[in-house]
């Protein structure tokens, strides 16, 4: 009787990935975290809006929109990485104008409103810090989410498995067949880079084969 052994996860996929509960502690910490730093960026642009002549009623939608476009920019630059740079390049300029825009609210709210407790200089960094916690809180929230692998009833890990091609047959592969190991390696969860060190092309020619499959 042959016994089929189930194949082993290299080094590098497990490295890849993260488990299901490590994953469920940390987003819980982060999402924590994450409400703190947008309550505290929110009452201060809240506050700046109503200063600017906003009315009270509406002066709250203002922070929305400024952290908003944050937090949405920052999952579309990491739902749009595998497409390339061509891809990324709007939701980047998104991001970098939020966080910019907000960054600058809150230290200016810290300068009008301060009374004098501490410097301005110091309380406009002081507020500078929630903007920039909820950016880099979204992103590790996002990059945490975007490696958990399915685990099945038993608890394993269960990954696509394909077999690489060796560095000897790289030169021998089609267009066509390599745009074929391109997309087997995406459904593994491989990255554009490590696709193309692999297959010996520019991570570009992979974003161009993804996009249009």
């Amino acid at each position: 009787m042959t016994t089929t052994r189930s194949p082993v996860p290299s080094t590098s996929e497990a490295a890849g990935s993260v488990s299901r509960w490590v994953v469920g502690s940390a987003v819980g910490g982060t999402v924590a975290i994450a409400l703190g730093a947008f309550w505290l960026s929110f009452t201060a642009l809240a506050d700046l809006a109503r200063r600017a002549g906003i009315p009270a009623g509406q002066a709250w939608v203002w922070p929305l929109i400024v952290d908003g476009i944050t937090v949405v920019a920052t999952i579309s630059v990491v739902a749009l990485a595998p497409h390339g740079r061509r891809a990324t390049w709007y939701p980047w300029t998104l991001l970098v104008a939020g966080a910019t825009i907000s960054v600058a609210g809150n230290a200016t709210h810290a300068m009008v409103a301060t009374e004098g407790d501490v410097p301005e200089l110091l309380a406009a960094v002081i507020a500078s810090v929630p903007p920039l916690v909820l950016l880099a809180i979204t992103h590790l929230t996002v990059e945490l989410t975007r490696r958990t692998t399915a685990a099945g009833p038993d608890g394993a890990t269960h990954r696509h498995t394909s077999q690489a091609p060796t560095p000897a047959s790289k030169p021998s592969l089609r267009r066509a067949d390599r745009r074929a190991q391109a997309q087997a390696y995406r459904r593994d969860g491989w990255t554009n880079t490590r696709i193309a060190k692999e297959l010996g092309v520019h991570p570009s020619t992979i974003g161009r084969w993804l996009a249009s499959q």
